[in-house]
């Protein structure tokens, strides 16, 4: 069974859609077998990829309402399985809100495709709603991207808040794997000083290296290519 990962971070503008694109792309460089999910509704994985939301016929907001099964709307680009989003998604998120077992969806929904795959990573959108909670019950760990900021410490312990409820009532078994820190800076005694902060404030890892900032970072997803084929 595949080992399923939900990148989170209800702050958004933390690099969770990178970090998720590049793990991918460096797992299927090693011949690991990758599927990633577009979680938010503002597509942004989807987009990175090199497809336009706007033309897709079906997407995980269709799998969200039962319409199709996941394995009908994966879209293979570079040799990562893609299940893509839209702006439709918010749709299903006021969708499921009336419905019983609605933290579940997503999680029984990946069940007929997890052993194809050796990754599943989940890319969350930046809020603590239903969707969020689906990536959170659906995963066995979770992977917490932050900028070393002053507004760090407050969206990680909401998060990590959540997370506790979520072991407490949807899936007791789910593990954080740490925090990575993104867009460093370390010219600045501010980011220096939230990455020192973090670990002992939240009782998690951040993991090493933090990740500096990078124009070539940002130009990749224009380009449709993760950073690695792009530089």
């Amino acid at each position: 069974m595949g080992t399923v990962i939900a990148v989170a971070n209800q702050k958004g503008g933390v690099a969770k859609t990178t970090t998720v694109h590049t793990l991918a792309a460096a797992l299927v460089e090693r011949d690991r077998r990758v599927l990633i999910v577009d979680l938010d509704p503002q597509a942004c994985l989807t987009y990175e990829n090199g497809l336009d939301p706007d033309e897709l016929t079906a997407t995980i907001h269709d799998v969200m309402l039962g319409r199709v099964g996941v394995s009908e709307v994966l879209v293979n680009v570079d040799g990562i399985d893609l299940v893509p989003s839209s702006i439709d998604l918010a749709g299903s998120e006021i969708h499921l809100l009336t419905k019983t077992g609605r933290e579940f969806v997503l999680g029984r929904a990946l069940k007929s495709i997890i052993d194809d795959y050796d990754y599943v990573f989940i890319d969350c959108a930046p809020s603590l709603g239903i969707l969020t909670l689906n990536g959170l019950t659906a995963a066995d760990h979770v992977l917490i991207p932050f900028q070393a900021e002053t507004l760090s410490h407050r969206a990680v312990g909401q998060l990590l808040d959540t997370i506790n409820d979520v072991r407490a009532y949807t899936n007791e078994d789910l593990t954080v794997l740490g925090a990575v820190a993104t867009m460093f800076d370390r010219r600045t005694n501010l980011g220096k000083q939230v990455l020192a902060e973090i670990p002992a404030a939240h009782n998690i890892e951040v993991l090493p290296p933090p990740i500096p900032r990078s124009v070539k970072v940002a130009e990749a997803p224009g380009r449709g290519r993760s950073v690695l084929d792009h530089a």
